[in-house]
């Protein structure tokens, strides 16, 4: 079965807001994604979404969202965010694992899930287990897409952003029209700092650092995939379908 919509006012809004009835598969995926920056997890994320009718949880979407301020009375944890976030701090990893327990009738959405941004660090995964546990769900597969390094400084690095409205482009992969100038709305396009080679380097060390641990968790546990990131968005979701398939007996429709 296949989906084109998730509706996830419970996830975005928090708690207090209630979800349209997901539609029901035969065997509800419930997946955590892996990646470092640069490797197209976001773009795996929608794909996976649309092919397994899964729901996509994504933490980014939250915090997005949050910011916006929809109106909707904040959740303690989101509150507490937020504060972080108007300060310029990056918000905590306990708050934001506070932020997905708030959350954890999202996890027992009746199409499955598909974790993004969620677990960070070991201490996270710990308690996402636990809780899996005690609400009685099984996690199919942890997919950790993986890039050689040099080819995440190439995308990265070759990134452009626009000023005004946001557009992302790539010099060489997704050139603007005009260089320099945005297709959408003629607006400057500029290279962001954490974009530059050497930032992207020490990024991709830190992220190791952080992900050495969850790697280890999971391959201990049986449920990591590793899953080359190489080739067009298409290819690499039909890599990774596969490989589900391939896993424990499970079928995609």
């Amino acid at each position: 079965m296949t989906s084109t919509k998730n509706q996830r006012a419970a996830w975005l809004e928090g708690p207090s807001a209630t979800c349209l009835p997901s539609a029901e598969v035969a065997h509800p995926w419930r997946l955590i994604l892996l990646g470092a920056p640069g490797v197209g997890k976001g773009t795996q994320a929608d794909l996976l979404r649309r092919r397994l009718g899964a729901c996509h949880l994504s933490t980014g979407d939250v915090f997005r969202a949050a910011a916006k301020s929809t109106g909707c009375e904040p959740s303690p944890a989101m509150t507490a965010a937020l504060d972080f976030m108007r300060r310029g701090a990056l918000v905590p990893d306990a708050t934001v694992w506070e932020m997905v327990r708030e959350r954890t009738a999202c996890l027992r959405c009746r199409g499955g899930f598909i974790l993004d941004g969620f677990p960070r660090t070991l201490g996270q995964a710990e308690s996402l287990k636990k809780l899996m546990e005690d609400e009685r769900l099984s996690l199919d597969a942890v997919v950790n897409y993986e890039l050689p390094l040099s080819e995440i400084v190439d995308r990265l690095s070759g990134r452009r952003t626009c000023e005004k409205c946001k557009a992302v482009y790539h010099v060489t992969r997704q050139p603007s029209q005009t260089a320099g100038v945005c297709d959408r709305c003629g607006g400057r396009l500029f290279q962001r700092e954490d974009d530059r080679p050497e930032s992207v380097t020490v990024r991709m060390e830190a992220y190791q650092r952080s992900t050495a641990p969850l790697i280890e968790f999971y391959g201990k546990l049986g449920v990591l995939l590793p899953i080359a990131a190489t080739g067009s968005p298409d290819q690499i979701c039909t890599r990774t379908i596969a490989a589900l398939q391939q896993a424990p007996v499970r079928a995609v429709s």
